[in-house]
């Protein structure tokens, strides 16, 4: 495992800030990869995150939705008997929790395990109020592109 502290160099790197911040992020991001993941664009506005957790029971995964974060838990309960005579151990058992920040309105429909996928479904949801709307010259909007033009003229001089 590598550590660097950079903190001592901190009050020589004006105009370095960025990628000072950039090295020290990148250090904490070696050490959180695990497990594996892929993001999946399905459609226009739904998606698929798929995380590889070999050995885990649906039991043993935690799925939490809250707010704009996503976190996923998984705690391996300790079954296997270490005191074995094990030639080699790589099969990862190890706990871990990989949480991704979600876009606004975007939020979970459902997950799935099979074959050692996790797949957790996303969709976005845009409400009426903030779907973009098309303003039509003249300043009218869609909504009153109905209402007559002389009448909202005739309207317009009375006051």
């Amino acid at each position: 495992m590598r550590g660097f502290d950079l903190s001592p160099y901190r009050r020589a790197t004006v105009g370095f800030d960025r990628l000072f911040d950039f090295l020290e992020n990148a250090n904490r991001a070696e050490q959180d990869n695990f497990p594996p993941f892929d993001i999946e664009k399905l459609g226009d506005d739904s998606y698929r995150i798929t995380l590889a957790v070999a050995g885990f029971k649906p039991d043993e995964l935690e799925i939490t939705a809250q707010q704009n974060m996503l976190v996923i838990a998984g705690r391996k309960a300790e079954s296997r008997n270490r005191d074995g005579n094990f030639l080699h151990v790589g099969i990862a058992t190890r706990a871990f929790e990989r949480r991704f920040e979600l876009a606004d309105f975007v939020r979970v429909t459902g997950a799935d395990l099979a074959d050692g996928l996790l797949a957790i479904d996303l969709v976005r949801e845009v409400p009426e109020a903030m779907k973009p709307r098309k303003i039509a010259i003249g300043g009218q909007t869609q909504e009153l592109a109905s209402v007559p033009v002389e009448k909202t003229r005739e309207e317009a001089k009375a006051a």
